[in-house]
């Protein structure tokens, strides 16, 4: 037998149930000649619902809010059958495991342990190899199961979102800014050097961007998250419809192959990128949802790529000015790629009827644009050249 540590970043997620929740103690995962087995240990026993999912192959794994509260470390790329990992919170009071698989794999044996011969409670989940057609009989009926729980617990249902609009100083009649922090729960974004993660630097970028706005007495804010929390693509987007808002501005940090490549760009929507870093980041950013455990298989195809009408040409142009702005005022203050506003077919990006941005802060894989955005200082000068941004953009288009 093989036997891999897996080794997390503590996250401390807050139970919306009055019980304590569960508290992970660590994971483990064996690979033995003829199955890959995973186990997660716990504080005490918890519920859990289960499915499968193809392209990419994933095994999806629910339960209850619970504190990860295994030793600090990173997210290893796995072992065995699975080939990575990733955990957090879903929707409010479900969190979710998401394990990638190399390969078409069953879940052979999933269960609870008690504690035991100086072991905690324990989550066991055994993989064995299968054929793809194997592979998407068991999806589907997993899938079939998991929807008739789910029609049966209202708990289970897709989140609404509840969002507060913070006002300024003299009213509401003012412009309402929406601020996506990219990423969350259990998508973690980009990690990069020192083990950031994507997903705590854009929700502190926002709430940093969400204070200076609100400060100026100028300007209402939206946050679309304030907290670790996972959101589909499409609920960012009209979160900001339903709440009218006037801009929608959506934070990110990505990561990229070579380490010495840094500085910020801005992003808007087109029917054609503007080149291949602007296609491939796209097409990243785009899989959110499947990253998360999400089955897009019975979405709409019109709604997975919305067509860019006549009725959405203002919107875009609208969209660069904004772009254009927070280029020449972020210049003042960070370093910034050549090619600063980039195009490419942003999902969160294709609201009709709001102006929108995609401001990719640094890149995480550069350790100064890692360090720098760790850095309280550096975000508040960030927020503070992207309100000068929007100050000249109503200055030009009166409110």
């Amino acid at each position: 037998m093989v036997l891999f540590a897996l080794l997390f970043t503590s996250q401390m997620i807050a139970s919306t149930a009055s019980a304590e929740p569960a508290k992970v103690l660590g994971a483990r995962l064996g690979v033995y000649p003829d199955y890959t087995r995973f186990v997660i240990d716990l504080d005490q026993e918890v519920d859990f619902t289960y499915f499968l999912l193809p392209d990419p192959y994933r095994i999806i794994i629910d339960m209850p809010e619970i504190d990860w509260n295994a030793p600090p470390g990173k997210v290893t790329s796995g072992g065995g059958l699975i080939s990575g990992l990733r955990y957090g919170l879903f929707k409010p009071g479900t969190f979710r495991v998401v394990l990638d698989v190399a390969q078409p794999s069953l879940v052979s044996k999933i269960f609870a342990l008690p504690p035991g011969g100086g072991k905690p409670n324990r989550l066991v989940v055994d993989l064995k190899p299968t054929q793809r057609e194997a592979f998407l009989t068991a999806s589907r009926q997993s899938m079939e199961a998991y929807s008739a729980r789910s029609r049966n617990d209202t708990s289970a249902t897709e989140q609404s979102v509840d969002v507060a609009v913070q006002s300024g100083r003299g009213g509401d009649e003012k412009p309402l800014i929406a601020i996506d922090a990219g990423h969350g729960g259990v998508d973690p974004g980009a990690i990069g050097v020192g083990n950031v993660y994507e997903k705590d630097l854009t929700l502190a970028a926002a709430r940093q961007l969400a204070e200076t706005l609100t400060a100026s007495g100028r300007y209402r804010v939206l946050l679309t998250r304030d907290k670790d929390v996972f959101l589909k693509l499409r609920q960012r987007v009209d979160i900001a419809r339903k709440n009218n808002a006037d801009l929608f501005i959506s934070l990110h940090a990505d990561s990229i192959g070579n380490p010495k490549h840094r500085g910020a760009s801005v992003y808007t929507l087109s029917e054609n990128a503007s080149d291949k870093e602007a296609a491939a980041l796209a097409s990243k950013e785009n899989k959110a949802d499947v990253i998360a455990g999400i089955d897009l298989s019975d979405e709409n195809t019109l709604v997975q790529s919305i067509l860019i009408d006549l009725a959405q040409r203002e919107t875009m142009n609208l969209s660069a000015t904004l772009a254009a702005n927070m280029v020449t005022q972020l210049a003042q203050s960070i370093e910034l790629q050549r090619r600063t506003h980039r195009f490419a077919g942003f999902a969160v990006l294709k609201a009709p009827d709001i102006p929108s941005a995609l401001f990719e802060m640094g890149y995480l894989s550069n350790a100064t644009d890692a360090k720098l955005l760790q850095s309280p200082a550096h975000r508040k000068k960030i927020a503070e050249a992207v309100m000068r941004a929007i100050d000249i953009y109503f200055e030009k288009h009166k409110f």
